[in-house]
């Protein structure tokens, strides 16, 4: 019942604030007129605005590309524009108070409005899908004999599906082994709530041209889903030349031990200290963990390096702001006592293609183990 008055309560929030859009872009419509708008042109914006507003949502129940697409592309527009348009509409209501019309300033106030929108949707794609390498170096202190050095390269939430492609994937892989890794792993989301995309378009072909002589590793995610058993799912992957960790633990050398950790979703997962209980404290222990909490509980039970993703660092700004205050680490590298933490931004994307104050990235990490 519950969920049931959620889902009525967010339905009914969603319909006001597309409403308020729709207001708002029709005020415009009339400020560019003389004339009254015929009923036939009323009935194609009410009809347009209804299709791009749902189709996002009919998209993933009719399993259709196009409405997938056009979805997505209408979350991007309806954030921003949630955004802009108090702004805008603050700003006209000062404006009154000149000797400025009101049909002159809804004119400009729209022209602004569409062309700011427009310009970030374009910059967010590009940040998108242009990634950038993000390297750091680690030094992990041990009593081996002589100093180890290892390349690891890490990519999270590809959330592989119908935008983020075989094409995306192509890209990725190129990058990938042009940092020449001696480890591959991917610590959760890698396809997008459904496997089937992944499996049609082929990415797991793509992604078995990975070259790293450790392996490819991954770790399973939130939206790591499938509508079968997950045993389908980690098969699947697999296809791709990878090794799902499920709760894990591999040895990739000799002294360096790689454990991959269920998502925190997953309610019948191990905690960390059944997980590291046979590994001795000589080794190097690295833990592949979606979702970048508990750092402490990973340093007391002997993890030396803990790799994540999730965050996305909120993708889109102000996101950033709300990822800080959740995270002990949201992105980027933090120290904590003898505890190295990683967290990526992500390669991919949920729900718009954007990304605004954050970049896809690939992120290289050189280790260094020794005294």
């Amino acid at each position: 019942m519950d969920v049931i008055i959620f889902g009525i309560v967010f339905l009914l929030i969603y319909v006001a604030l597309v409403f308020y859009i729709g207001w708002s872009g029709w005020g415009w419509m009339k400020s560019w007129v003389k004339d009254e708008i015929s009923w036939k042109v009323k009935l194609l914006y009410i009809v347009t605005l209804t299709f791009v507003s749902t189709s996002f949502i009919l998209g993933r129940f009719f399993q259709n590309t196009l409405l997938h697409i056009v979805g997505s592309l209408w979350m991007a527009f309806f954030y921003l524009l949630l955004v802009l348009l108090p702004l805008v509409h603050i700003s006209v209501w000062l404006l009154t108070f000149t000797r400025l019309s009101r049909r002159h300033l809804d004119r400009w106030s729209s022209i602004v409005t569409i062309g700011l929108t427009f310009s970030l949707v374009g910059l967010g794609l590009y940040n998108a899908y242009s990634p950038i390498v993000q390297t750091y170096e680690v030094h992990i202190e041990k009593n081996t004999p002589t100093t180890e050095r290892l390349q690891i390269v890490m990519a999270s939430d590809m959330h592989f599906g119908v935008l983020s492609n075989r094409r995306h994937a192509a890209r990725m892989v190129k990058e990938i082994n042009a940092l020449n890794p001696d480890l591959v792993v991917f610590p959760g989301d890698i396809v997008d709530d459904d496997i089937d995309p992944f499996v049609i378009q082929g990415i797991h072909e793509v992604l078995a041209q990975i070259n790293a002589p450790l392996g490819v590793y991954i770790s399973l995610g939130n939206h790591d889903k499938h509508s079968g058993p997950i045993e389908d799912l980690i098969v699947a992957l697999e296809r791709g030349n990878v090794k799902v960790l499920y709760d894990e633990a591999v040895m990739v050398m000799e002294d360096i031990i790689l454990i991959g950790r269920r998502d925190r979703t997953n309610r019948g997962r191990q905690d960390i200290a059944s997980l590291t209980k046979d590994i001795p404290l000589d080794k190097t222990a690295i833990l592949l963990e979606h979702q970048p909490y508990d750092l402490d509980v990973a340093q007391e039970n002997g993890i030396d390096l803990i790799l994540s993703g999730h965050t996305h660092l909120g993708q889109i700004f102000p996101g950033s702001l709300i990822t800080r205050r959740i995270y002990e680490n949201d992105w980027g590298y933090m120290k904590k006592d003898s505890l190295h933490s990683i967290v990526s931004m992500g390669y991919g994307f949920w729900g718009p293609p954007i990304r605004l104050g954050t970049r896809s990235e690939i992120v290289q990490i050189i280790v260094t183990i020794g005294g």
